[in-house]
């Protein structure tokens, strides 16, 4: 049964955070100083008792009526602060941060909590934004100028190996291909596409029109799921708590690390190179982070309204090669990751109208 008093409940829109102060009572107090009691005898190792057989007297001596007390508050907020909770009907999403004054035998405990709430999500109409854009057919055919150019590039590309072979720099080597016309770079005869395993020249030129037509399939696609999430995120109405931008902002500057690291720089070396200190990029991102924070918030909430979850056979046959690349990765936090990657890939083809399913299926032998 609730017995604290002085209870005000204070909603933090900035921060999407609520704050309970709260008052434990005296005389409730004194019980939850004898759980206390009880508690400290179950394991207390006292020199002429048995564990758990000391008397409370013996107990006082040793660890000390302030100890005692600090016992006596933990065990009063665990059992009160969840009524509290649960009578405000407030939604709370993590563990609340709690902190007291001293309490003292004879004096009500005073305690101030303070949490993140759950997110609210008012999702705009999903249906009609996605199929605004996805009505939108982008060209994806590859036009001859484009296939040249590729073709081009590649030649290039043979014309700079070669000098490189031939003992020119390598940046040298680089420079002046760059700078040769069209007509004077290296023609792709069949003998050079059968080093790169195709039959003849029309056959590299038909997989290299695929392979462009593939790419721009890919960016019309991305183009159209960004349009699509760029709505939502404007036209939905979303409160979270500021812990989860920190967590975007986290996953951001973890990012930027490991990028950072497989070009042989540190993170703090980068920051000496762009003149900022970790506080002032953060500062910059925060726009970013809140809109991933958001998209997240709005994806989860689609696959939710839409029961889009993996197929469990696709999920286990992801696992499984995800065992394999990370053999000492965490089983539940490796399935979460994969799980929540595979449901906003559900989602993001339902808004596209897209029925294929995700990850592994018969099909794909």
């Amino acid at each position: 049964m609730k017995t604290a008093t002085h209870i005000v409940v204070t909603r933090d829109d900035a921060s999407w955070e609520v704050e309970i102060k709260a008052q434990i009572p005296a005389e409730s107090l004194v019980g939850y100083r004898a759980q206390a009691v009880k508690e400290i005898q179950k394991t207390a190792k006292i020199d002429g008792f048995r564990v758990g057989k000391a008397p409370e007297d013996a107990i006082l001596r040793i660890y000390g009526e302030a100890a005692i007390m600090r016992q006596a508050a933990e065990e009063a907020i665990q059992a009160e602060l969840p009524l509290i909770v649960a009578s405000e009907n407030v939604a709370i999403v993590e563990a609340p941060k709690v902190t007291t004054d001293v309490p003292e035998m004879g004096k009500p405990l005073s305690f101030t909590a303070r949490a993140a709430l759950a997110p609210v999500i008012t999702l705009a109409d999903y249906k009609k934004i996605a199929k605004k854009h996805t009505e939108k057919q982008e060209d994806i055919a590859v036009t001859d100028a484009e296939h040249s150019e590729a073709l081009a590039h590649i030649r290039r590309e043979r014309a700079r190996i070669d000098k490189i072979e031939a003992g020119t720099e390598p940046q040298k080597a680089a420079d002046e291909t760059k700078a040769m016309e069209i007509k004077d770079l290296p023609e792709l005869d069949d003998a050079f596409v059968q080093s790169l395993g195709y039959a003849d020249t029309e056959a590299f030129g038909n997989a290299l029109r695929e392979n462009i037509e593939q790419e721009k399939k890919i960016r019309a696609t991305e183009k159209v799921r960004a349009a699509i999430l760029d709505e939502l995120v404007k036209d939905s109405k979303i409160s979270y708590p500021a812990s989860l931008r920190e967590y975007e902002l986290d996953e951001m500057e973890s990012r930027l690390t490991d990028d950072l690291a497989r070009m042989g720089q540190t993170f703090d070396a980068y920051l000496k190179d762009v003149k900022k200190t970790r506080e002032e990029m953060r500062t910059e991102w925060k726009d970013a982070a809140d809109k991933r924070a958001k998209v997240r918030l709005i994806l989860a909430e689609i696959a939710r309204q839409e029961n889009l979850n993996p197929e469990p056979p696709a999920l286990e046959h992801e696992m499984t090669h995800a065992r394999e690349h990370y053999p000492k990765a965490d089983e539940q936090a490796l399935r979460s990751h994969i799980t929540h990657a595979m449901r906003n890939e559900a989602t993001l083809r339902f808004l596209e109208g897209n029925t294929e399913p995700v990850g592994h299926t018969d099909h794909n032998h």
